[in-house]
């Protein structure tokens, strides 16, 4: 299952994943985005959204380990991607009926969201 990852760029921005390779992706504290975390897959497709400023979908990466031996403070390293070369934005999600009924319109605040398939394909132009 694909989920997206929002991130304040200027706290941790997509440049500053790729610049670093690979990431513990940390910070979680709402409890619904932690049991997300912890249920994560090695493998498993993320989209990097960028909340606050820019509000849009930004590049891509790969769940590379998950240690959930600490739930709340689960071990999710990833990997960078690419840059998503056509950035979808919070605007153009809203308006697409691939996302009706989506969790990240009914819990708007919630960091790690998951999404389906069709919605990552969407997102990342895939």
């Amino acid at each position: 299952m694909p989920f997206l990852l929002k991130s304040e760029p200027s706290t941790y921005s997509f440049d500053d994943l790729i610049r670093d390779g690979e990431t513990t992706w940390d910070g979680v504290k709402n409890p619904q985005a932690l049991a997300n975390l912890r249920g994560m897959k090695k493998g498993e497709e993320l989209v990097i959204y960028h909340s606050g400023e820019g509000k849009e979908a930004v590049g891509t990466a790969t769940v590379v380990s998950v240690n959930a031996d600490d739930p709340k403070n689960p071990l999710v390293r990833i990997k960078a991607g690419k840059a998503i070369k056509q950035p979808r934005t919070l605007a153009e999600m809203r308006e697409s009926p691939i996302f009706a009924g989506s969790i990240l319109f009914r819990q708007f605040r919630l960091s790690v969201v998951p999404i389906t398939d069709a919605q990552y394909n969407w997102l990342t132009g895939a």
